[in-house]
């Protein structure tokens, strides 16, 4: 194992404080919003080092989100304490069969033919994969998922499939004219809420998990309902993402 310099030391110490920080604020926005139930905190991964991540597991991050599948193959085994990892990012069909086995949900769940892929692999792999499916809830050209009406239709073709579990629902809402995602922060709640509703009853679904809010508005997405937090930047610090 190598030595770490005072620059490491600060980065974990830094991190340490940071994960101390957001918890807080995850307690406080659920008391202000009158929610005794869990919210998770998912370190996101992309661009930290595996020594950083690993650091943060030990302290209490648990859940790890990963956004490319190589970064992900590359980094995994250098991983320690066991966290349980998520896929958030896109996925292609052609990149499901690297991680169908190494992860235990897949957020970006967001056109028929990709939940048919993740079928498929996890059929072959003797496994049920639980899946969200991404919402487009800004309609934005420029992001992927489905659209808000569509969401019924594309959850019970899902509900066919016996490899596949879905779990809830996941959404990266664009920011409104006044500076926040409130407004669509409460549509997804909505959305999520009549979903659950819908399929309470059907042992095909087990609607729980409601993954939005990142490191600029998790506590506004917890107020709305949110399970999963996604936090990457105020967690594990500013990266370069190219």
């Amino acid at each position: 194992m190598k030595e770490r310099s005072s620059h490491d030391d600060s980065r974990f110490s830094t991190v340490a404080d940071n994960i101390k920080h957001i918890t807080e604020n995850i307690e406080n926005a659920k008391l202000k919003a009158g929610r005794t139930d869990t919210v998770r905190l998912m370190g996101v991964t992309k661009t930290v080092d595996p020594e950083i991540v690993s650091f943060s597991v030990a302290n209490g991050v648990k859940l790890l989100g990963e956004n490319r599948v190589q970064e992900f193959l590359d980094k995994r085994d250098r991983y320690e304490g066991d966290p349980e990892v998520h896929f958030i990012g896109g996925l292609q069909t052609n990149k499901v069969k690297y991680i169908i086995d190494k992860v235990s949900m897949i957020h970006s769940a967001n056109s028929e033919h990709l939940i048919e892929e993740i079928d498929k692999r996890a059929g072959k792999a003797g496994l049920k994969m639980d899946i969200l499916i991404e919402v487009n809830i800004g309609g934005e050209e420029s992001k992927s998922g489905i659209a808000p009406e569509a969401l019924d239709e594309l959850a019970y073709k899902t509900a066919e499939l016996g490899n596949v579990r879905l779990r809830g629902l996941m959404a990266i809402p664009p920011v409104d004219v006044d500076g926040s995602s409130d407004r669509y922060f409460a549509q997804m709640q909505k959305l999520f809420s009549d979903l659950r509703d819908k399929t309470r009853n059907d042992g095909r679904f087990l609607i729980d998990t409601l993954s939005m809010g990142m490191s600029g508005d998790y506590q506004s997405a917890i107020m709305h309902g949110s399970t999963i937090v996604r936090i990457g930047s105020v967690l594990y610090g500013y990266r370069n993402y190219t």
